[in-house]
């Protein structure tokens, strides 16, 4: 099963960049990185040190719904491109091990799915997932923190 990453959408980052409120009516928090675990969830890249960078509440989900999850994530203040992968990982996912997880269409999770998974193997076990046709996509997430990194779908 060959399967794409994409970043974040740009233009809901530019508004973000811009000064736009998060999902919770906050405006962004600027900070400058340590070079240290801050991930751009626009360009799937790391953010250098003494870089500035912004901290938003990010739900990766179009619906409000029990598992629409809602946390923190990193975008570059600086703008960037989106990444756009196509059948690999990208280079922030450098921690041993991540969750990975799967959704269906209504966004809901698909139980029995979720894992902590070895980084080395995570594009076999999305490659499993997606071969499940009652599973939309997947989702990689921080196994320390449960952070969303990164959506999973299927290339058609």
């Amino acid at each position: 099963m060959t399967f794409s990453i994409s970043g974040l959408a740009t233009d809901a980052v530019r508004a973000l960049q811009a000064g736009g409120l998060d999902v919770y009516g906050n405006l962004p928090e600027v900070r400058i990185s340590d070079g240290n675990g801050a991930p751009c969830r626009l360009c799937l890249k790391d953010i250098a040190a003494g870089e500035q960078y912004l901290v938003v509440a990010y739900r990766p989900f179009v619906t409000l719904q029990p598992y629409a999850e809602t946390g923190p994530i990193f975008l570059h203040s600086r703008k960037c491109a989106q990444a756009k992968l196509a059948g690999q990982l990208p280079d922030i996912l450098s921690s041993p091990d991540y969750i990975v997880r799967g959704y269906d269409a209504s966004e809901q999770i698909v139980y029995g799915t979720g894992g902590v998974i070895a980084t080395s193997v995570i594009p076999n076990r999305i490659a499993e997932l997606l071969d499940n046709t009652s599973i939309s996509f997947v989702h990689v997430r921080s196994a320390r923190n449960n952070c969303f990194q990164c959506r999973v779908d299927r290339l058609n």
